[in-house]
């Protein structure tokens, strides 16, 4: 129930700030409707492979988003005041994650009818690609609780922008791995963001031919090991703050 209470407040926290709210909704689905204006001759480009893309690029905001509710929670002492109730610091992450699964919901929503109403053909692998995104957007929720816990305020827009970044560029968003290839190849396959991608549009098209062993591996590694040190370095950070 304590557990459900923090997710509460924090969502009340979140729709504080209706401005941010409608920047990390409104920016991707300017890019899914500008780049469909351009006609580009390239299969990343095509609205069934553009819209999968749009969905990872706004969990890139949610990483943001994440990160500065909780360096603003530090920065106010409110974790200090809670640091005397007998929560875990497991319970304070699912406690923020439960919070932020609504907006993810509510983006990933609107992405999809804005493509439909753009041309993308209705099916139920739409339904299921929601769901599965909601568990890739824990991932990226458990990035911005990590980052939130490592850096200040004023920290969190630096890295949040990093992630975007990366996102954009490593992921096959933009441009396949193969056209630049080389070490950027590599450090495309050693971050799991091709991966998530490759995930969310195989459910889409029910087609998982690009999703490789190697995927699998690298996006459960990254997922186990943010999410553990997300709860280890905010346990710490409490306790540190509370000195």
């Amino acid at each position: 129930m304590r557990m459900i209470n923090f997710a509460k407040r924090n969502f009340k926290e979140l729709i504080r700030d209706p401005l941010s709210l409608v920047f990390e909704i409104v920016l991707p689905l300017f890019l899914l409707f500008i780049f469909q204006q351009f006609d580009i001759p390239a299969d990343n480009y095509r609205l069934e492979n553009f819209t999968p893309s749009i969905i990872l690029f706004g969990f890139s905001f949610i990483t943001l988003f994440s990160a500065t509710l909780i360096s603003k929670d530090r920065t106010s002492s409110f974790l200090i005041r809670l640091g005397t109730s007998p929560m875990k610091s497991s319970d304070y992450i699912l406690g923020y994650i439960i919070s932020l699964i609504p907006i993810v919901l509510i983006q990933n929503i609107l992405f999809f009818l804005t493509a439909i109403i753009m041309g993308l053909e209705f099916s139920i692998s739409i339904i299921s690609t929601i769901l599965v995104s909601i568990i890739i957007s824990i991932f990226f929720i458990s990035l911005g609780i990590l980052i939130g816990s490592l850096v200040s305020e004023k920290g969190t827009g630096g890295l949040g922008s990093i992630i975007v970044q990366l996102v954009c560029f490593t992921s096959g968003m933009y441009f396949p791995k193969e056209v630049i290839g080389g070490v950027f190849e590599v450090i495309c396959k050693s971050l799991p963001f091709e991966a998530c991608l490759n995930i969310i549009q195989g459910t889409l098209h029910n087609d998982f031919s690009n999703l490789t062993l190697i995927h699998i591996i690298v996006f459960l590694i990254y997922f186990i090991a943010v999410i553990l040190l997300s709860i280890i370095v905010f346990k710490k950070r409490m306790v540190s703050d509370n000195k």
